[in-house]
């Protein structure tokens, strides 16, 4: 149960957040360490390796993230919760991991329902309560619940990876359920990947446009791929990622004028396919149209970045900068560009259970907080957002939330941070393989990469996987059978965390 329902939230609001004119005041913003404004901006799809910061020999062009890096913390051992994006997001906004959810493998399509379950607390939930005002902007791809069109009754689906259509769906009509009955008091998104219809743009669950037309699909060359399908008669996926900039500054700008802080769920549709950089940043990498995009998306973040020091608020704002899981960088991709590494040394890609599906960048800069910038090699999962985020604004978490959420808030605040008491971390593929991460030890519940990745090792016959991980970081090497005590015991760990519905002491299920 959550602690304040979304009902009883929205009753105790000031106001009713209808646009973003009803957050303006004329009262300067109050400074306060113990309720920074927040962001993430979460990139789709963009590897540890794509950053110049974590990777110097980088094909791509980051600048604004390495000056991120240089005036804050650098994560080297940052992981999201699966090597997919709808899962992932379901853990970060929720601090649990989305197996425990219905969801067990794959994404959800554009058409799917809502996956976090309406009582579910989420971190939005969590700020409202403290006082914050809260947006999601961006990517959803979380689900919504859409109206029917006439006579036709929802679709139902035997699980739900299954790919809802559009045939029973009124795209013209308002949403039923979306973000802001999770938390959140504004909402400007598109429902699912960009290369996934519908093509249309929901504000508070309101389309922006009511003219639905026919979007021709797109699969040449390599990764600038759509699909056909449904969508607004003006949408322009080539202008989506700037779309949703421009609506994030204005956020923030108008939020910025308030008293109350502000939290913003930036999650972009770069450098997911379709690869659509912008003319200005064309030709500008060494990785092709591909690097060519996470430099536009470097360019997003200095454009945010920038926003804040315009609205006078860059000190106490605590912005995190992660991706939703490794870089879809295929083997074909570094054929052709061999000097970039997207997922740098680590193995596979987005969607395996190896460390390159979901060892990810992990930025974080908060000025008044911490002016020693350093590099952080304390493991951590965007699950742990929630439990951190309670800590910073002083309040307690209840029982039955953020069953997977880890507490590592000091390294934002202390100069000689307590260790994280995060001891073990789940990792889950795109075809629903478990592995375990305790210390150095990884241990993978499977053959394979449980993904895209082909295992071309020697031991791939074996019925598990064992790494060193601070000797072998690019998991060369399957200990199983030269180490049966570690992975008897490692095997264990994850049979309890996943059966008894959490890892985090003290939260039920």
């Amino acid at each position: 149960m959550k602690i304040v329902t979304h009902k009883i939230l929205a009753s105790l609001a000031s106001v009713t957040l209808v646009g973003f004119s009803a957050f303006i005041t004329k009262t300067k913003p109050e400074f306060n360490l113990s309720r920074p404004n927040i962001i993430i901006i979460l990139a789709d799809d963009m590897g540890y390796g794509d950053t110049q910061c974590n990777n110097p020999n980088a094909q791509t062009l980051t600048p604004h993230l390495n000056q991120l890096a240089k005036e804050g913390l650098r994560f080297t051992d940052a992981h999201s919760g699966s090597a997919v994006c709808t899962p992932t997001r379901y853990g970060l906004l929720t601090g649990r991991y989305a197996f425990r959810s219905p969801l067990k493998k794959g994404v959800l399509g554009g058409y799917s329902p809502m996956l976090i379950e309406p009582e579910r607390f989420t971190v939005a939930d969590l700020l409202k309560q403290a006082g914050y005002k809260t947006a999601a902007i961006g990517k959803w791809h979380l689900g919504l619940n859409w109206p029917s069109n006439a006579n036709l009754k929802p679709q139902e689906l035997g699980s739900p990876s299954e790919q809802a259509s559009a045939t029973n769906v009124d795209l013209k009509s308002d949403l039923v359920k979306g973000p802001n009955d999770l938390g959140f008091d504004y909402s400007y998104i598109i429902s699912s990947s960009l290369d996934i219809p519908p093509y249309v743009y929901l504000e508070n669950g309101k389309p922006t446009e009511r003219v639905i037309t026919d979007i021709a699909g797109n699969n040449n060359p390599r990764g600038v791929f759509w699909r056909a399908g449904k969508g607004a008669e003006h949408f322009k996926l080539e202008q989506t990622l700037d779309h949703f900039t421009q609506q994030a500054q204005t956020f923030i700008q108008q939020a910025s004028r308030d008293t109350k802080p502000f939290f913003l769920y930036l999650p972009l549709t770069s450098p997911h396919t379709p690869w659509l950089p912008a003319a200005d940043f064309q030709g500008k990498s060494k990785a092709g149209i591909y690097g060519d995009f996470v430099t536009h998306t470097d360019d997003v973040v200095g454009r945010i970045l920038k926003t804040l020091d315009e609205a006078g608020v860059k000190d106490n704002t605590l912005v995190i900068f992660t991706s939703d899981n490794g870089a879809d960088w295929k083997p074909g991709d570094a054929e052709k560009f061999p000097a970039h590494q997207a997922n740098y040394i680590y193995r596979g890609q987005k969607s395996d259970i190896w460390e390159g599906g979901h060892r990810v960048p992990f930025l974080v800069r908060w000025p008044a907080a911490f002016k020693n910038p350093r590099s952080v090699s304390q493991t951590v999962c965007l699950t742990d957002m929630m439990a951190t985020f309670a800590t910073l604004t002083k309040q307690s978490l209840p029982a039955h939330s953020a069953q997977d959420s880890f507490d590592f808030s000091t390294y934002f605040t202390s100069k000689n941070p307590t260790k994280a008491n995060r001891v073990s971390t789940i990792h889950h593929s795109i075809s629903g393989m478990f592995a375990i991460r305790k210390g150095k030890w990884k241990y993978v519940e499977g053959q394979g990469s449980g993904g895209w990745s082909k295992d071309e090792s020697p031991l791939k016959h074996l019925e598990a996987q064992l790494y060193d991980l601070e000797n072998d970081p690019r998991e060369t090497s399957n200990l199983l059978e030269k180490q049966p005590v570690i992975a008897s015991e490692m095997k264990s760990l994850l049979i309890k965390q996943r059966e008894q519905g959490f890892s985090r002491m003290g939260a039920k299920e």
